[in-house]
């Protein structure tokens, strides 16, 4: 595998965390805050999407949008459906270029990788020429643009791609157009549909499919859940990278913000990642040297039930095994059965090698 970004190899070993601010921020100075959120977590990065709403909708701007939305009522947290024009929530993300630039400098200056999605060659072009990101990634809803999947990977940028509700064939068609490129620096996302997505939908188990079609490339999980038990459970069936979207605030009304981190919970995520990233340990039983001392004292060795003198020779009534293991375990003195002490020994004293002859 030789999924890099930011010049750094990506694997299995450690997660990549990567906190999405693409839809919950409204303007540059709340996507700032939203990387000061990822910084403050010790995210490894942060997306955000560009977007240039009047292109991307030729039709339809009073079309109606359903999501949840967080509401308080007497101190309990309820979820209210909200319809809202798509167009005027796709709006509210928009980002001139300069303010892109600007953002962009941000986050090199705290310290964190950026990289966003592109919906248009154009914008590929600005991010990989101007920005110089070094990953593009690919919407789910546009896992069918081979021009545009080509195009991009022809910038010779980590890729990553959205799945959603791809057929498996749509995935091997898009891999294999960014291959055609001459790119093999690319991540797959399991991304379950819905805000938030339903529990019926995730399927966590295509993680592991996607890994044995794709052995060469990362999989990664992007969640659209609250809390972050699926982000625990997909990283245990073998995601590489998690994706979670961020806000300042989950009551602010608006789509995606009622199951995303706030600041707090936002760093518990990634502390509990690192924790299970310990917990997960290896494939191989590698045992620390002082477990292993440790452990002699509830396992048991050879400890004599009757006295024994010098010369005689060792049977099977002289000892019975008690703890601790500090004496010559089982597979250790059946071998020495027979042998001679080389000096007597009192009942209740452990047998050991220099015991014998």
């Amino acid at each position: 595998m030789n999924v890099r970004i930011n010049n750094k190899l990506l694997d299995y070993t450690k997660t990549h965390i990567v906190f999405e601010g693409g839809p919950t921020h409204n303007g540059i100075a709340s996507a700032k805050k939203l990387v000061d959120i990822a910084v403050e977590a010790n995210a490894d990065s942060i997306k955000f999407q560009l977007l240039d709403t009047d292109r991307l909708m030729a039709t339809g701007k009073d079309i109606l949008f359903e999501y949840n939305c967080l509401v308080n009522e007497q101190g309990k947290e309820v979820f209210k459906k909200v319809k809202e024009p798509l167009y005027d929530i796709l709006k509210r993300r928009e980002l001139t270029k300069n303010e892109w630039k600007e953002l962009k400098e941000y986050c090199d200056t705290k310290g964190i990788h950026f990289f966003s999605t592109a919906l248009y060659k154009e914008e590929v072009d600005f991010l990989a020429d101007e920005l110089k990101v070094d990953s593009i990634k690919i919407a789910s809803s546009d896992i069918s643009q081979i021009e545009l999947i080509k195009y991009c990977a022809s910038k010779n940028v980590n890729i990553q791609l959205d799945t959603g509700n791809a057929d498996l064939w749509e995935i091997e068609k898009a891999v294999i157009a960014i291959e055609d490129e001459g790119n093999y620096n690319i991540i797959i996302h399991h991304c379950p549909s819905g805000y938030p997505a339903r529990l019926e939908s995730i399927n966590l188990k295509m993680i592991s499919t996607l890994k044995e079609m794709f052995p060469n490339y990362l999989i990664a999980f992007s969640d659209h859940t609250k809390g972050w038990e699926m982000d625990i459970a997909a990283i245990s069936f073998g995601a590489g990278m998690i994706e979670k979207t961020i806000t300042e605030d989950r009551y602010y009304r608006s789509c995606e913000h009622s199951f995303s981190l706030e600041k707090d919970d936002a760093i518990k995520f990634v502390n509990s990642i690192r924790d299970l990233e310990k917990a997960i340990g290896n494939k191989r039983r590698l045992i620390p040297t002082d477990v292993r001392i440790k452990r002699l004292s509830t396992r048991r060795s050879a400890y004599l039930i009757k006295d024994i003198k010098k010369g005689e020779k060792l049977q099977n009534t002289h000892y019975e095994f008690k703890r601790p293991g500090y004496g010559l375990l089982e597979e250790q003195i059946k071998p020495l059965e027979g042998n001679e002490i080389k000096e007597s020994k009192k009942i209740g004293e452990p047998l050991v090698r220099g015991d014998f002859m």
